[in-house]
């Protein structure tokens, strides 16, 4: 297998796999995949600002606002001001962004389960999920050393 067939496989999977979760995620909960990603962000981060959300998702900064923006409108976090840098929010999630986050989770890991846990034995999943991690990282190398 070349390197460029890799990628596209990478690619579909990745793309099936989203619209999969975003599907039970938005028929259950009315939540897309994409303000679920930011709810997690908020959860894992202490004292998240929208840069560390950038940062953890790789995305812009300007798109991790607009994210916490639709996932403050919802009710599901707030933003508080930063005691550390008057120029950045702390942003939390609210009690019910917590409830929404706790179930909506449930139904992720099922149905990665289904699609990855059922597909492959522990050992191989931890294998690819360790390969994947050394692939970021040699693009994170390489978008630095560009720079």
């Amino acid at each position: 297998m070349n390197v460029r067939q890799l990628f596209i496989d990478l690619v579909r999977l990745e793309t099936e796999l989203w619209d999969a979760v975003d599907q039970r995620l938005r028929t259950e909960f009315d939540l897309p995949l994409g303000k679920f990603d930011v709810m997690q962000a908020i959860a894992r981060i202490e004292s998240c600002r929208v840069y560390d959300i950038a940062h953890e998702l790789s995305i812009t900064v300007g798109a991790a606002s607009k994210g916490v923006d639709r996932v403050e409108a919802t009710g599901h976090c707030v933003r508080r001001p930063n005691p550390d840098d008057r120029r950045s929010s702390i942003v939390e999630l609210t009690p019910a962004g917590e409830s929404l986050l706790a179930e909506a989770t449930v139904v992720v890991d099922g149905e990665l389960d289904i699609r990855l846990g059922a597909a492959l034995p522990r050992q191989e999943l931890e294998r690819l999920g360790a390969t994947i991690a050394a692939l970021r990282t040699a693009g994170a190398r390489a978008d630095a050393e560009r720079r």
